[in-house]
């Protein structure tokens, strides 16, 4: 009984790679980056892209599901028309996809 108690006594003094810690957080953050940041920063340069080149004549989709034909592009600011005769102001960041 006692030798049981002194070989787990030893056990517990022995230490591991004193890096294993800064490997495991250097793996975690490689993981989140490839999984989380990389794709998401991926989409974002798309809808920048999407959003900078739009054009009177499109049709488009906005983040609230209005379908409609651009009318009028500014700054900051687009018009759709959604039907005849009914134009509506939208930012432009709200625009999600262009429709063939």
């Amino acid at each position: 009984m006692i030798s049981n108690a002194y070989a787990m006594a030893e056990g517990a003094s022995q230490q591991g790679n004193p890096y294993s810690g800064i490997i495991m957080l250097v793996a975690m953050f490689a993981i989140f980056y490839f999984l989380l940041i990389r794709p998401q920063q991926k989409r974002a340069k798309q809808h920048r892209e999407l959003i900078s080149n739009l054009k009177s004549g499109e049709s488009v989709v906005t983040a609230g599901g209005i379908h409609g034909k651009i009318t009028a592009v500014e700054d900051a600011v687009v018009t759709l028309e959604v039907a005849n005769g009914v134009k509506i102001k939208l930012n432009r960041g709200s625009i999600t996809e262009v429709r063939q």
